[in-house]
């Protein structure tokens, strides 16, 4: 069906030219809202009729006229009517929606998807996740883990070469923080005890790091190694050991929920090789900086941000936003000029400081580099109750919690369903369920009942090989016309997806896939006597199958043959 589209298109562009020159590029179709308005719609003549003088109607009428007379038309379109002020609601013949299922079968996995494109341009960077190693991953870490590999796996599939990563913030207060509270532990104290520091961390884990340190136990994080001195007073060699320790958790954590990186980044990697330290001596050199109250200031308000920011305090240490702006240089300078980051709403002061240090740098970065993709905190309910304490992490549900107590698909999916910025409440008693109730579920039952029928077919004797060359004919039903329609809108709908960064949106198709395939399993019967009819329907319950693994897929949830 992309081929029809485009032959409709093209038939489009070439009246809208006649009309109007330059008018052509602005042709496209939509999908009306209500499906008894037809398959594709288009304003083009709405849109023409104020710059040339026209009534709206009357110009849709006269598009409509011509656009029938296109041999394209006549081939694939049954109908063409006019409705409200000049809209064109464009109806489909039979034989055009069936060409989608030909396209399916023979593109496979590839489905919808852009070839890799090779430009230097199209050269993304994805950072996710990124979380400080002074814990557990929590639920929200891993509602930004669903988004990134969503957002990762929807670019790829319009030819972005996509690079994703993980930025550790191995330096800073917190660092410390955790080093202490190994620390504390180490020497025997508890927390509720008298010594105990109000700051310190509570969770169990921190106890675990500490009895593993005692004993000089070695860790592996994915790129380094370390042995414990066993030295409870030896705070440095606590520092190093609890982040490696963590390190290594959390690669567990990202491992229970199949998730991969290309890069790990090291904050401390940036002080080290005095990154840091030149990104502020630049933006002093450029005169962004003054001096007050004893802490270095950066005019931030020159780029549009409130008021100016501290970059250096009176203690001679960096706000957490400097070491970002130095980050931010050093993705510009490995060539990736697109950035997507992926961050919690608590990290929405921070885009205008970054962004105001990269103008400040002056080192080529345009306005409105990085892009950001800010989502909310999940809360998560059990029995009917909100789920805020986990023994793992002392003060919030951790992602292994939520794995361990319904599944990685369940989590992927359910964290995937709501716009990133919505609030969303994850109900653990729904995520567990076997019934339609249950969107993931429902979705992997489509599938899995698709491919029942197909290997109860292939035991009598069917061969898959067949389908491809099957005569669609059969495939004129109302049930079968809606499918068909359905597997029509899935590459627009990955690549408005992918523009918009919008992984909820492939949730929202395959939902909606998964109902016209039930609808249309329970209208017809598929593994009919009659041959033509039955390898037509299991070419259409294949391609639904296809589409609805693909989408799964991309979200990085399985798509079972069984359930």
């Amino acid at each position: 069906m992309l081929q029809v589209k485009q032959e409709l298109l093209a038939a489009l562009s070439a009246e809208l030219e006649k009309l109007s020159p330059g008018a052509g590029s602005k042709a496209a179709f939509e999908s009306p809202k209500q499906a008894a308005h037809g398959d594709w719609a288009t304003n083009a003549a709405m849109q023409l009729a104020k710059p040339l003088r026209q009534n709206p109607r009357a110009l849709g009428e006269q598009l409509r006229e011509a656009l029938l007379a296109q041999p394209a038309y006549v081939r694939w379109v049954a109908a063409i009517e006019i409705a409200g002020p000049g809209f064109l609601n464009i109806r489909l013949r039979p034989e055009a929606k069936q060409q989608v299922v030909r396209e399916v079968l023979e593109a496979g996995t590839a489905y919808g998807c852009l070839a890799p494109t090779g430009r230097p341009e199209d050269r993304v960077l994805v950072e996710f996740v990124s979380a400080n190693p002074t814990g557990p991953l929590h639920v929200g870490h891993g509602r930004q883990a669903a988004l990134g590999d969503a957002i990762c796996h929807l670019l790829a599939t319009q030819g972005k070469d996509v690079t994703r990563e993980f930025y550790y913030n191995d330096a800073g207060v917190q660092i410390a923080t955790l080093a202490r509270s190994v620390q504390c532990r180490a020497r025997g104290l508890r927390p509720g005890d008298a010594a105990w520091p109000e700051s310190a961390y509570n969770g169990d884990y921190i106890q675990d790091i500490a009895d593993d340190f005692l004993a000089g136990r070695t860790v592996h994080a994915d790129d380094r190694e370390f042995t414990a001195s066993g030295d409870a007073e030896d705070l440095d060699n606590i520092r190093q050991f609890a982040v490696a320790y963590l390190r290594n958790e959390q690669d567990k954590d990202l491992q229970a929920f199949r998730l991969r990186f290309d890069n790990y980044y090291l904050e401390s990697s940036l002080y080290a090789s005095g990154r840091v330290e030149r990104t502020v001596q630049r933006l002093i050199d450029n005169g962004y900086t003054y001096e007050q109250d004893g802490a270095l200031w950066l005019r931030t308000t020159d780029f549009g941000d409130d008021k100016d920011r501290v970059m250096r305090k009176t203690d001679g240490t960096y706000t957490y936003f400097v070491p970002d702006v130095a980050y931010h240089i050093a993705k510009w300078e490995r060539g990736f000029h697109k950035a997507i980051n992926i961050q919690g709403t608590d990290h929405h002061g921070t885009i205008a400081r970054v962004r105001a240090g990269l103008q400040a740098a002056r080192v080529g970065i345009p306005e409105g580099y990085p892009d950001y993709v800010l989502h909310t905190m999940v809360r998560v309910v059990r029995n009917g109750e909100e789920v805020k304490i986990s023994k793992r992490a002392g003060s919030y549900v951790t992602l292994r919690d939520l794995i361990e107590w319904t599944s990685k698909d369940a989590v992927r999916f359910f964290l995937l369903s709501r716009k990133p910025d919505t609030e969303y409440t994850f109900d653990v008693d729904l995520a567990v369920q076997k019934n339609n109730e249950n969107p993931v579920y429902y979705v992997q039952y489509a599938h899995a009942r698709i491919s029942s029928v197909l290997a109860q077919w292939q035991e009598q004797g069917g061969d898959p090989a067949r389908l491809r060359a099957a005569d669609l004919a059969p495939l004129d039903t109302p049930a079968a016309q809606a499918l068909l329609l359905k597997l029509s809108q899935y590459p627009d709908m990955l690549r408005a997806a992918a523009q918009d960064f919008a992984p909820h949106d492939v949730t929202f198709y395959l939902r909606e896939l998964a109902a016209s395939y039930h609808s249309y399993y329970d209208a017809e019967r598929i593994l009919v006597d009659d041959e033509p009819t039955r390898l037509a329907r299991l070419a259409l319950v294949e391609a639904a199958r296809q589409v609805l693994a693909n989408g799964l897929t991309l979200l990085g949830v399985s798509a079972p043959a069984k359930m």
